[in-house]
């Protein structure tokens, strides 16, 4: 498939998802220095998400992201969020997030066997 996207072109087309808004990277900074729940991350990402965005232009990946489900589009031309699969949504971005913002969960005791670390 022309359109797969690389590991990297996923770690760089959720981060531009997720910090489209002005102060987000400290935010994600902030909520991996106290680490979040489950409900807590899933809110977060809904607010940093919003109700609905995208971006793109000639030379970049274009993207396309909701809250409502904690939705990523993303397309070598234009992602079509009505037809489409998202390259990530519900659980798995949020696994994404706890893995690139090293975001750990205070209510999972196992992930304090390993040092916080997923």
């Amino acid at each position: 498939m022309i359109n797969k996207l690389t590991d990297k072109e996923k770690h760089d087309v959720f981060l531009r998802s997720v910090c489209s808004y002005q102060g987000a990277k400290n935010r994600w900074a902030k909520r991996a220095e106290t680490g979040l729940s489950d409900e807590a991350l899933k809110q977060s990402l809904k607010e940093e998400l919003g109700i609905a965005g995208g971006s793109g232009c000639a030379n970049i990946i274009s993207i396309a992201y909701q809250g409502s489900g904690l939705k990523i589009w993303a397309s070598r031309t234009t992602p079509n969020h009505c037809m489409d699969d998202p390259i990530l949504e519900g659980s798995q971005t949020m696994k994404m997030a706890r893995l690139v913002f090293n975001i750990a969960d205070p209510e999972n005791l196992q992930t304090d066997l390993f040092g916080g670390a997923l």
